[in-house]
């Protein structure tokens, strides 16, 4: 499928029809993992992954998924290239557009991904920045339609952090008339001009209680508290509260999904009960990573 915008820095540039797509595009593409009849999607094209965080998941998954469509990808450390000596972002993006059909970029500062973008004229995708995570969204809203079947009448509880994570989830939610009920302690709200532009779409809830938050849920989502450079003592403002736990589990529908986007801190903001339990789904949550990105590159390249 073709989806209008030229990059994916969040999840708001797509419109409600171009998501939901792409969602069924990466549910295709996953059943048709083990065919390989007919021409590569991507044969012949080159994707640029820069890092200047660490990444498992996102490099891995872009990675195989440039491979597994016919294409290669060249993973890029900002420390190591011209820009930690001087080099423009303007520049960058100029000269790596000459080379390369894509960028995903995975940075501290969302700004970089805003540069990157005006300058490139190929495709830049936000592999993760400090305000937003869409390709996660991406794969965690393919994974509830696997499982639940469907997006309306599905209520999504998310506990912790309103992070970057968060915020992409909220327009992924507003995209699917999704409702989400999002529980955070207080000075740890989403972007409330995220939440503002979503509500119009689909019923966003904001609260302090998880045990609200959570009430007939049909998925309960979490994140780490702490993020890279985040200082530990931030946990303490969350733990015990808002820790993923069967009690809390066991306040949602009988059999909502647990979903975590990984990695996990194991008994901080989950313990291992739920994770390891029936109804966590993380390692499909985590595989769909692979297939909606393929979904998205190959969307974005115009196949």
């Amino acid at each position: 499928m073709k989806i209008k915008t030229k990059n994916l820095l969040t999840i708001d540039e797509l419109s409600s029809k171009e998501f939901l797509g792409l969602i069924d595009f990466s549910i295709k593409l996953k059943s048709k993992k083990k065919k390989t009849k007919g021409k590569p999607l991507l044969e012949n094209k080159t994707l640029a992954m820069i890092f200047e965080k660490p990444s498992t998941r996102t490099r891995v998954s872009f990675e195989t998924g440039m491979l597994q469509l016919g294409g290669h990808a060249i993973s890029l450390s900002l420390t190591d290239m011209q820009h930690s000596r001087g080099e423009s972002v303007k520049d960058t993006a100029k000269a790596l557009s000459r080379y390369v059909d894509a960028i995903v970029a995975r940075v501290y500062e969302h700004s970089f991904l805003e540069d990157l973008a005006k300058y490139a004229t190929i495709p830049v995708i936000n592999g993760l920045s400090n305000s937003y995570h869409p390709c996660q969204t991406l794969a965690d809203l393919m994974t509830v339609k696997e499982y639940k079947k469907k997006f309306k009448n599905i209520k999504i509880a998310w506990i912790g952090d309103g992070n970057n994570v968060c915020n992409s989830l909220i327009f992924g939610c507003s995209k699917t008339q999704t409702h989400l009920s999002i529980a955070t302690p207080k000075g740890f709200e989403p972007n409330s001009a995220v939440v503002r532009k979503s509500s119009k779409h689909t019923t966003i809830d904001l609260t302090t209680d998880p045990k609200l938050a959570v009430k007939d849920a049909d998925v309960v989502m979490t994140d780490s508290f702490v993020s890279i450079h985040d200082s530990d003592a931030k946990s303490k403002k969350f733990l015990p509260t808002y820790q993923v736990n069967k009690s809390l589990m066991d306040k949602a529908k009988n059999d909502a999904i647990f979903m975590h986007c990984l990695p996990a801190k194991r008994g901080h903001e989950v313990t291992n009960s739920v994770m390891d339990s029936t109804q966590s789904v993380i390692w499909d949550q985590a595989e769909n990573r692979l297939h909606s990105q393929k979904a998205l590159l190959a969307s974005l390249l115009s196949v």
